[in-house]
């Protein structure tokens, strides 16, 4: 109170009596002038009644905000406690239920997605092993036509595979490892596995139609009769790659490394192999009608048998009839996948090459 009455009674007549000077004015005047001053400091201390409102409030919020993260947080992380303790359930549908639950914490929590990816990928390790190992699990010299479909066959895997393929996407870590695993009639439509280590995975007959493996690592990688249409393998390391019988019409292996490679019978009509290395590879048999190879490096391959149309792009001065090519006639636009047979009931067709 001492200090409102000093700040409203006496200051504003010392203010006036200051700006006056000693000079003489009227009474009436001179209350004028106090009135104003007692105007404007009421105006500023409104003003910083105002302000101090403001930041009073602000500060609020930000504690109230700070209160929720932290239960967001810990709620996140009872989920994301309770989804790892399910993986290690003997019931499948438990399994499942952890991995997409998995799944939805990482679309959620960019925070946490990282180490979901990792989980993922560890039990994929884990769970599909090359050789394989299990009850329940084909052996290794099963042929292909008798082996299930992953989702068939181990459903909670395939789930997991799903899950990764979807979340590599937005991923910040380099390297994914799913190397030396068992992905026979795997599907993985469509998904992205960027800069992912399949390393002498096996992965005979597998769907990955429209899949993205860009500077993936496929290093002695077994993909016969794997279905890559329209993929991208732009930059991918296919050393020592089996792709006998595999299907990569209108692939992307722009820069791809293919050497020592087989691709003996593999279907590579309109593929864009520009830049794409395929020293000392096996092409015997393979179909390159429509396929893109003008700046391939196609040094010491084996191209006996191979098909090529007039469509065919070859580098400037190579001699493809001297390699061993059969010219023939193209066989026109590609159908439709819609009209292709599903993945479930597809048979691969026995291989002409030598095994």
């Amino acid at each position: 109170m001492v200090v409102l009455g000093t700040v409203f009674v006496v200051l504003p007549g010392v203010v006036v009596d200051h700006d006056l000077a000693g000079a003489s004015v009227a009474a009436k005047d001179r209350l004028k002038a106090v009135n104003d001053v007692r105007t404007t400091l009421l105006q500023v201390v409104g003003g910083l009644v105002v302000l101090f409102g403001a930041y009073a409030t602000w500060r609020q919020l930000r504690v109230s905000q700070d209160g929720l993260r932290a239960t967001q947080e810990g709620y996140v992380t009872d989920r994301f406690t309770r989804a790892v303790e399910q993986l290690g359930s003997d019931n499948l549908d438990v399994r499942i239920g952890g991995l997409h639950a998995l799944w939805r914490i990482a679309e959620q929590s960019a925070r946490d997605r990282e180490a979901i990816i990792s989980i993922q990928a560890a039990y994929l390790r884990t769970h599909l092993p090359w050789p394989p190992a299990g009850p329940g699990a084909p052996a290794a010299d099963v042929h292909i036509n008798d082996i299930a479909p992953l989702e068939t066959r181990a459903a909670d895997t395939q789930v997991a595979l799903t899950a990764l393929g979807v979340l590599c996407r937005h991923r910040e870590q380099s390297w994914v490892n799913l190397s030396i695993t068992d992905l026979r009639r795997a599907d993985c439509d469509g998904l992205w596995f960027p800069e992912v280590n399949f390393d002498r995975a096996r992965m005979e007959a597998a769907g990955l139609y429209h899949a993205n493996l860009t500077q993936a690592s496929l290093v002695s990688v077994n993909l016969r009769h794997a279905d890559l249409t329209t993929a991208i393998l732009r930059r991918a390391r296919c050393v020592l790659a089996d792709l006998r019988a595999a299907k990569l019409v209108e692939t992307d292996l722009r820069d791809a490394d293919f050497t020592e490679a087989d691709l003996r019978e593999a279907n590579l009509r309109k593929a864009d192999a520009h830049g794409a290395v395929f020293h000392r590879a096996d092409l015997g048999m393979a179909d390159l009608r429509g396929a893109d190879l003008s700046t391939a490096h196609l040094s010491d391959a084996r191209l006996t048998g191979a098909l090529a149309s007039e469509f065919t792009r070859w580098p400037a001065g190579f001699d493809h009839t001297a390699a061993g090519v059969v010219d023939t006639d193209d066989p026109g636009p590609e159908p439709s996948p819609l009209l292709q047979p599903p993945g479930m009931t597809w048979q691969a067709p026995p291989l002409r090459s030598a095994s």
